[in-house]
């Protein structure tokens, strides 16, 4: 996520990115919620924070901006790039959907997905889209002429098994127009 985290900065916009592993015994739970710690020690107004999550990532966001109450967090707005919203979220443990209901606080999201995406296909986003509208979640979804990967400004590296920073100029190109998305919600 360096190329899209540097775009936003670009910006004029704080940006932290976690470090996590998705492969640790708690699926990360532990590193995700110290990094959200981090980053409320950060910023002077943990409630004007803006929570971005990709694949994985994306789940995780939707499960914390759910969440997002008990755990003392306002957010402004959630951003969710090709989430994988089929898989229970790394921090909760829970499907995102199906823990929507009932909750009074609901900041918004905005979903973004590419067409092309072979991992994660963007009916799932729509699916997720479909749920927070009713439960009466503001959302928006935007579906982006891009794959799993160039979403995030990342290229899948096959010899690697993973994603790696994008170096290419189209891929940048998409991860600028995501970016630029981003800092539009983060103004608002």
């Amino acid at each position: 996520m360096r190329p899209l985290a540097e775009l936003i900065a670009e910006q004029g916009r704080t940006v932290l990115v976690p470090d996590w592993n998705s492969h640790a015994d708690d699926g990360g739970r532990a590193d995700l919620l110290a990094s959200l710690q981090f980053a409320r020690e950060q910023v002077t107004d943990s409630d004007g924070m803006v929570l971005v999550g990709w694949s994985m990532g994306g789940a995780a966001a939707a499960g914390l901006t759910i969440h997002a109450p008990e755990l003392g967090l306002g957010l402004t707005h959630t951003v969710c790039l090709a989430g994988a919203f089929i898989v229970r979220d790394p921090i909760f443990g829970e499907h995102p959907a199906a823990v929507l209901s009932g909750r009074d606080d609901s900041s918004p999201f905005t979903l973004l997905h590419g067409v092309s995406d072979a991992v994660i296909p963007v009916a799932v986003s729509r699916s997720f889209a479909s749920s927070l509208e009713k439960n009466g979640w503001p959302v928006e979804m935007v579906e982006l002429a891009a794959d799993h990967g160039t979403i995030a400004g990342a290229v899948y590296d096959s010899a690697a098994d993973r994603y790696a920073a994008a170096t290419d100029s189209q891929t940048l190109a998409v991860a600028a127009g995501v970016a630029n998305r981003i800092a539009g919600v983060a103004s608002a």
